[in-house]
């Protein structure tokens, strides 16, 4: 904790000079491009790994970077913090981008392959249940890439059955539609610091180095126009 007051000040004698005027016009209002869904874990840090600044992002934070499923009728069947986040960012912000982002040696996905009944834990262990499906998949389908550990496999097909998630809220799946939304799927390896990203053509998730980075970004330039 101590860590944390220190670095309050150290921000606001070293840092918040160069961000007095951003946080002015920051102030008065915010146009994130992107609403950035990830999980709780202290080693993902958004901002830090898209080197983006206040404003950039709209970041939506849970155990496993799950998205419970609507309704027909819009409604979550889970928590409706992360439905109102959703609604928020596309209706209000009018975000251009969703990204959903697991990670390597996810807690909640370890939890969810190990499927230990004696964590005493009821409350996480119902929210868990909304990476059911990727468990099911990996179990039946294999994993998209069995270099992996197998709860690793597990985060990357969660990554993709978390978009899915997100198609069933109608509000989404109008704007992608309509092509003012696009969704995509990233998964952080902590151990190598690499983002990658999923691509649907190899059915895999590839490493953003400049050369994908490049492609992913005339894409949506495409998609802009």
């Amino acid at each position: 904790m101590r860590k944390l007051i220190m670095g309050i000040v150290e921000f606001r004698e070293k840092m918040l000079p160069r961000y007095a005027e951003q946080f002015g016009k920051l102030a008065l209002a915010q146009t994130p491009d992107a609403l950035f869904i990830t999980c709780s874990d202290s080693r993902v840090v958004p901002d830090l790994l898209a080197s983006t600044h206040p404003g950039d992002l709209f970041t939506m934070r849970n155990v496993g970077n799950l998205i419970p499923p609507a309704t027909a009728e819009g409604v979550s069947t889970g928590d409706l913090s992360e439905a109102g986040a959703i609604e928020y960012a596309v209706l209000i912000l009018k975000v251009a981008n969703i990204v959903v982002c697991g990670h390597s040696e996810c807690g909640a996905m370890k939890a969810v392959f190990a499927r230990n009944p004696k964590l005493k834990a009821p409350n996480l262990d119902k929210w868990l249940c909304h990476a059911n499906i990727a468990a099911f998949r990996l179990e039946h389908e294999g994993p998209l890439d069995d270099r992996l550990k197998p709860h690793d496999q597990l985060s990357q097909l969660n990554v993709l059955v978390q978009i899915e998630h997100l198609m069933t809220y109608p509000i989404v799946r109008q704007q992608v539609t309509a092509g003012a939304l696009v969704l995509s799927g990233w998964w952080f390896d902590i151990a190598t610091g690499d983002m990658y990203a999923y691509e649907r053509a190899s059915r895999s998730f590839e490493v953003i180095d400049r050369a994908l980075a490049e492609r992913l970004a005339a894409r949506l330039a495409s998609r802009a126009r």
